[in-house]
């Protein structure tokens, strides 16, 4: 039979079944694979994606013809399972053509009759939803008490309750400076629509566990009908299937600990290079959940993925605004008049607030009046130990760039530097594209042109930090 006609017929009963067409990739491994030839390296190379990619594609279409076809499909005997249902769908047209109806039970190829195959049993599905945390901080064992917190930012939170909920967008990446309260919002998340789901997990990658280990512990939540496989595409597969089976929130925190400190944002470590094609199928694969990425670096992918597919959205998180008052009420601050000022010289960054406020309470008898009397802004040895932190992931160019920053009063252009700098445009590009994924740069537009800025609190710690000598 043509190869061509086999094409056309498993497309035209995918197509019955699900009302979508064979992709390209599908079409590609299928091709292969129905002229005997092994599939993964040719498909991978032409286009330009990981064997691995492929293989899980590949598993999944082998998934999808089972289901259309009624019986067990593998790459081993597709063709033959193909070829016998086009003859047997060619014949019984033709007999309901010529002679009106006919008995679909019919055994055209003359092979021994097979038992009819029994209806699969659904999942089932948790009466009440399946909460794991894990390494959660206490903020959500206290949310009761915190709720006035959680409510503090209520568009940040209806948006994403509506990307997830409404627009069943599978890949979000929220993302923000350090401190910003991208934990605290997404636990407050959790807690006010986990009763839409039936698995809700949360795990912190802060100490840059392998996509293999962190696949193992997602996997071992769920039912297992058997042992937890080694091959790190057989472990994405069966997590896609359980994300297909259930509806499932699941948010990985401290993402950017997955990059290369002293490479550009996004760069992955060589361990964890495979995340990037976990987090790729989750995006590309059809399923019913949503992985939630929190970082203070923007996941490269994104770049093409919030281009390329629709269900993947990125979120940044910016400043608290007059609701930090709340956490200068709970630190007992007086001088109410004063705290707004305090709030704008601190960003509006929860852990920035917070720091400071103790060491307002500790050496300044909780006075904000008093405290403010002093020159702008002082940082608390926490601060500059958690900013520290963030710079030491910065590259040479970056670096460079940052500190001439802060020797600026004013916005500017990219193009001040050139010449400036003894680095190319170029790579002065890049370091402000790259500063800008990491939060570190403001951004304002002025007249068409995009203008620069490090806020006061950034400015500060880089002048006492590198430029005081």
């Amino acid at each position: 039979m043509e190869l061509k006609e086999v094409l056309r017929f498993a497309d035209e009963k995918v197509f019955a079944k699900t009302g979508k067409h064979l992709d390209d990739l599908q079409e590609a491994i299928l091709k292969e694979t129905l002229q005997g030839r092994k599939y993964a390296a040719k498909v991978a190379k032409d286009r330009d994606c990981s064997e691995g990619y492929v293989r899980v594609a590949a598993a999944e279409l082998w998934k999808l013809l089972s289901e259309v076809l009624g019986e067990e499909v593998s790459k081993v005997n597709v063709r033959a399972i193909l070829e016998r249902a086009k003859f047997y769908n060619s014949y019984s047209s033709a007999i309901d053509k010529n002679y009106g109806t006919v008995n679909h039970n019919l055994n055209i190829c003359q092979e021994k009759a097979r038992s009819p195959t029994p209806p699969q049993n659904p999942q089932q599905t948790p009466t009440q939803p399946h909460i794991d945390l894990g390494d959660a901080p206490e903020i959500f064992r206290f949310f009761d008490s915190l709720r006035d917190s959680f409510a503090a930012r209520p568009s940040e939170l209806s948006t994403l309750q509506n990307w997830i909920t409404q627009q069943r967008t599978r890949l979000i990446a929220l993302l923000g400076i350090s401190g910003i309260g991208k934990t605290t919002l997404s636990l407050g998340l959790i807690n006010q629509i986990k009763t839409g789901f039936d698995y809700v997990i949360y795990r912190s990658l802060r100490f840059s566990p392998t996509p293999e280990a962190t696949l193992t512990n997602l996997l071992q939540i769920f039912p297992q009908p058997t042992e937890t496989p080694q091959n790190i595409d057989t472990k994405i597969s069966q997590l896609l299937n359980h994300l297909r089976n259930y509806r499932c929130l699941i948010v990985l925190d401290d993402v950017q600990m997955l990059f290369c400190s002293g490479q550009p944002p996004g760069e992955y470590k060589s361990e964890c290079e495979n995340y990037q094609l976990f987090f790729k199928l989750i995006a590309e694969v059809s399923h019913q959940s949503c992985l939630m990425l929190n970082s203070s670096e923007k996941p490269r992918e994104f770049v093409r993925l919030e281009k390329e597919y629709h269900p993947v959205r990125s979120f940044e998180l910016g400043s608290l605004g007059i609701a930090a008052i709340d956490i200068l009420k709970s630190e007992k601050l007086s001088d109410e008049e004063t705290w707004e000022t305090l709030i704008d010289i601190y960003q509006g960054n929860p852990l920035w607030l917070e720091l400071t406020a103790t060491l307002i309470r500790e050496l300044f008898g909780g006075s904000v009046a008093q405290f403010l009397q002093c020159e702008m802004p002082i940082l608390d040895e926490g601060l500059q130990s958690q900013l520290s932190q963030q710079f030491q992931r910065l590259t040479p160019p970056e670096l460079a760039v940052v500190t001439h920053f802060a020797n600026l009063a004013e916005p500017v252009a990219v193009t001040y530097f050139f010449n400036k700098i003894p680095l190319s445009s170029s790579e002065i590009v890049n370091a402000v594209r790259s500063l800008r994924s990491r939060f570190l740069l403001d951004a304002m537009e002025e007249e068409k042109i995009t203008l620069f800025s490090l806020n006061p609190v950034l400015r500060q710690y880089v002048q006492s930090r590198y430029l005081s000598n």
